[in-house]
């Protein structure tokens, strides 16, 4: 498998994080205006660039909520949200849409790929919406599933491979925008065992090339492969630790050094 493209590289010590949250609440009300849940209470969080972090927590958590504002789907009722150093809570539908498009490239447990469309074509989608031309567009996706191992399935449509193809082409679909972060939700949730591994390794290449990566899910033994696992209960944070992934990384430094 390829390195991930040049724009994921580690950034310098100077850069500003990924993604900083300060004091970020999320209201939802009822029609009358009362109170209906508070979903997230007051949350700070700093994503480093380049760290590789699970986000758990039981329904009701504040998990998917965190997601939807991280991932630019929604904005926090109060509290600062910054992207890749730049404020994006008080950014309009229109100009969230965009920082969205270019800024934050998503994989979920369904692939959602459209079977009408070759694997190429579904992977230029992203970049259809961004206005960019036609010829970038190819250069691009082929690019892209060149570092997912599949620059021979670009005239394939998606009924043409195998579950974990599908979910790989959906990778490089979230990577072609070249993405500050990528979002990943329950993304081997469709997949037996043998393949959801693979799809990690995937996702453990990438992020040693220096991608951010932000993985949902709700097993400890995916999250013990993240660097970092965030804990949310009734929308606050109730852990904050050290994963596996990290914890090897330093024993495999300390046994070279």
């Amino acid at each position: 498998m390829s390195a991930a493209p040049a724009a994921a590289a580690r950034s310098p010590a100077t850069a500003p994080p990924a993604a900083r949250l300060v004091g970020i609440r999320k209201t939802y009300y009822k029609p009358d205006g009362s109170v209906l849940v508070d979903a997230l209470k007051g949350l700070d969080l700093v994503i480093p660039r380049g760290e590789y972090i699970a986000i758990m927590g039981a329904s009701g958590s504040g998990k998917s909520t965190l997601m939807n504002i991280l991932g630019c789907l929604d904005r926090p009722t109060e509290g600062v949200y910054e992207l890749d150093g730049a404020a994006v809570e008080k950014l309009d539908d229109d100009e969230l849409s965009r920082v969205r498009g270019e800024k934050i490239g998503f994989v979920f447990q369904a692939f959602n790929l459209i079977s009408e469309l070759t694997i190429a074509e579904n992977v230029e989608i992203p970049l259809l919406y961004q206005g960019i031309p036609a010829a970038e567009r190819r250069e691009r996706a082929a690019e892209s599933l060149k570092i997912v191992g599949l620059d021979n399935r670009m005239t394939h449509r998606p009924r043409e491979l195998s579950g974990g193809q599908q979910q790989r082409a959906a990778i490089a679909r979230a990577l072609v925008g070249k993405p500050a972060i990528l979002m990943a939700d329950e993304p081997t949730g469709n997949l037996d065992s043998s393949t959801g591994k693979s799809i990690l390794e995937t996702f453990e290449t990438l992020h040693a090339a220096g991608l951010t990566l932000i993985m949902v899910t709700h097993d400890d033994r995916i999250a013990d492969r993240c660097e970092r696992v965030v804990r949310l209960s009734d929308g606050m944070l109730e852990s904050d630790r050290d994963g596996g992934g990290r914890a090897r990384r330093r024993a495999d430094a300390g046994g070279n050094g």
